[in-house]
């Protein structure tokens, strides 16, 4: 198995405050989940949930924010958090905390509409970070090519490193290859994925990418 555990930081820059408090409040949020006996799961995910065909017909529009901060699975939320581990903090580090928040919150938005526009007969609530952290993968390619991913394969525990848009370029291609290939089909027949969201979310991050790179980039500060 090989997966990314950590990047070149900025030296410097904003403290990542709502980087790590969005990952605290998802893991808060998950353990109170799983707390709830199986059919009060159900019910919350069902209540909190963005359904996208509710969202189409305009019903329940505030469940596109409260299913940003909702999982599936213990495994769905860990991957959503290692990714957001590793590349908000350089994200807030540069633009500073509240415009960060403002980014992260309106990633999560413009992902969840995108899956509705492209799966409007869904009854399927759609939950997880995910698109909300794609727009971060989004604009971190443009913001920092040069840095690196620390990758480690896991079965030898080698560790080695690429460069971040070669790993996040790769990412993307595998959305859009999936959403692609899925267009057209249910979420129930999709694995549960919701492909649209995380391509819309990334495409997103790229446009605030460039305005944030154009706008901060006095405040680019050493890699290490």
């Amino acid at each position: 198995m090989l997966f990314p555990i950590g990047d070149d930081n900025i030296e410097g820059g904003h403290t990542p405050l709502f980087s790590h408090g969005f990952l605290l409040l998802n893991i808060g949020v998950f353990v109170l989940q799983a707390t709830l006996p199986p059919g009060a799961q159900a019910s919350f995910v069902q209540t909190w949930g963005a359904v996208p065909y509710e969202i189409a017909q305009g019903v329940d529009l505030q469940t596109l924010l409260t299913s940003i901060f909702l999982h599936g699975s213990w495994l769905h939320l860990l991957s959503n958090m290692l990714y957001l581990w590793i590349f908000a903090d350089n994200i807030e580090g540069v633009v500073g905390s509240f415009r960060f928040f403002l980014f992260y919150i309106l990633g999560g938005l413009v992902a969840g509409l995108t899956q509705v526009a492209f799966d409007p007969a869904s009854s399927v609530p759609c939950v997880g970070a995910s698109g909300a952290i794609a727009a971060v993968m989004g604009a971190y390619i443009i913001m920092f090519p040069a840095s690196r991913v620390k990758m480690l394969l896991l079965l030898f525990f080698i560790v080695f490193y690429i460069p971040s848009w070669v790993f996040l370029g790769l990412w993307f291609v595998q959305q859009a290859m999936a959403g692609f290939e899925m267009l057209g089909m249910s979420s129930r027949d999709t694995g549960g994925v919701a492909w649209w969201a995380h391509i819309g979310g990334f495409l997103f991050g790229i446009a605030m990418g460039f305005y944030f790179r154009g706008k901060y980039k006095t405040r680019y500060l050493r890699l290490r």
